[in-house]
């Protein structure tokens, strides 16, 4: 009878430990991965190996030695170096800042940037310049040389990218980041 009701607990657990893993999204797990090496692979084969510095609710940032990447979720189809670890935003106000967010922040700070824009079977093209403006779902990059500050002689075209296009953003790494 004992031996039983131990098979019981012992199922009892492990459902309930089921049950809690199908309840874990991905953000929780980067969020338990912060300060770990990562790499995250594109659809397109391209990786970034970084530190993990942050998860959002919609996008993480990897610190290179030279840049930071910012990777939307949607644009990443595997992970390594990834703790088995969750950790929840306790914010509610953190929880509702998605990608539009941080790329308002780039925009404010005028950030010199590279975007990766994906290209579905086709690959990935790289785009250079300064975000002007974030709506909603999208963004308006002025384009320049690479290397090129935004300066109106060197903006060749203003282009506007919808979210679901943005593979990643490297962007020059922040004084003391």
């Amino acid at each position: 009878m004992a031996a039983s009701e131990r098979l019981d607990l012992d199922a009892e657990i492990t459902e309930r430990t089921r049950a809690e893993s199908a309840a874990v999204e991905l953000a929780d797990r980067l969020r338990g991965s912060l300060g770990l090496l990562v790499v995250v692979q594109l659809a397109s084969g391209s990786t970034f190996e970084g530190t993990l510095s942050h998860a959002g609710s919609q996008a993480l940032v990897l610190d290179e030695p030279l840049h930071q990447v910012l990777v939307p979720y949607a644009s990443a189809v595997r992970y390594l170096g990834l703790s088995r670890l969750a950790v929840t935003e306790p914010s509610r106000v953190r929880q509702g800042l998605g990608l539009a967010s941080a790329l308002r922040g780039l925009a404010r700070d005028r950030a010199s940037l590279a975007v990766l824009i994906s290209g579905g079977a086709a690959g990935e093209s790289v785009l250079h310049g300064v975000i002007d403006r974030v709506g909603r779902d999208y963004l308006d990059l002025a384009v320049t040389g690479d290397g090129e500050e935004r300066r109106a002689a060197n903006v060749r075209q203003v282009a506007t990218l919808p979210f679901a296009a943005l593979a990643g953003i490297r962007s020059a790494r922040t004084p003391g980041g």
